[in-house]
């Protein structure tokens, strides 16, 4: 391996620890989550602001992909807003096994937007990481709602990046990202308007949630962000893809050691959330060899 190739692949694993390492501090921070969203959304747009300013980028974008931005923003605040509910009602083992459905709702939705045939062995994996949830679902029933929650996350979780991959083909991603935040701050805003939660009590926090939440929005969002966008340009599809299905993988491992307690699943919550991971680099493995026989 060459070593700017070497020093991408590293940086990849660094950025997708920093993204299970997110669930943990979504565990820590005592807010509630829509609070939790708005203050992450309200200082990685700043982070992401400044880091514009510093590239000297252009902050224009065309009225009518302006709008699509809104949108967009709208589904990431849904779509964090339920993950770290899911996190808060259950633990990060459950949403971390749960979101390891992303890479099968993807090969069941990109066909939709990108207008390509479904494949037969996704269908095939995706049937397999079914029953692996449904394996967990039988012994983690407890977990029902928490599970319903990291569902409705990953589902919207994908529904927003495949539009983002259309957006991202013409405008920098730091800028529309820049945009999409905003726009999810201002309708996490709207809500709590209306439903008077903006107050005193809403802007004093601890000094331990303070710090989690700069650590969130700096490095596992603005950061990770920024730095993923770069490694992506580098690497094939085929490693960013296998590497980041290890994001469980280290979510899960940390939750253990770092939180403990509720994070101490059955043998067979183990054993179902293997089965996903695997299949998940095995869908991957079977792409790249088919993609390079073709």
């Amino acid at each position: 391996m060459q070593k700017g190739n070497l020093k991408s692949y590293l940086n990849l694993h660094l950025i997708v620890f920093i993204w299970g390492f997110t669930a943990i501090l979504g565990a820590l921070i005592s807010i509630q989550a829509d609070a939790l969203v708005w203050y992450r959304m309200l200082f990685a747009a700043i982070f992401l602001f400044a880091f514009i300013l510093f590239k000297k980028e252009s902050f224009q974008i065309p009225t009518k992909e302006f709008f699509k931005l809104i949108f967009v923003g709208l589904l990431i605040a849904l779509h964090w807003i339920f993950f770290f509910e899911a996190i808060h009602v259950s633990n990060v083992s459950i949403t971390l096994a749960v979101f390891s459905l992303g890479a099968f709702l993807a090969s069941i939705l990109e066909p939709i937007f990108y207008g390509r045939k479904v494949l037969w062995y996704e269908v095939f994996f995706g049937l397999i990481i079914i029953a692996a949830l449904a394996m967990i679902l039988q012994v983690e029933i407890n977990y029902f709602e928490g599970i319903m929650y990291a569902l409705a996350s990953i589902i919207i979780g994908v529904l927003f990046t495949l539009m983002n991959g259309k957006l991202i083909e013409k405008h920098e991603p730091s800028v529309i990202t820049f945009y999409e935040f905003l726009a999810g701050v201002f309708f996490i805003s709207i809500y709590f308007l209306f439903t008077n939660k903006f107050n005193v009590d809403f802007f004093i926090l601890t000094t331990k949630d303070w710090i989690y939440l700069l650590v969130l929005s700096s490095i596992c969002t603005a950061y990770a962000f920024t730095a993923s966008v770069k490694v992506m340009r580098i690497l094939s599809p085929y490693t960013v893809m296998l590497t980041t299905s290890l994001e469980p993988v280290y979510g899960i491992v940390l939750a253990y050691f770092i939180i403990g307690g509720k994070e101490k699943m059955s043998f067979e919550f183990y054993i179902g959330a293997i089965l996903i991971v695997i299949t998940v680099i095995l869908n991957g493995v079977v792409k790249h060899y088919l993609t390079n026989k073709e």
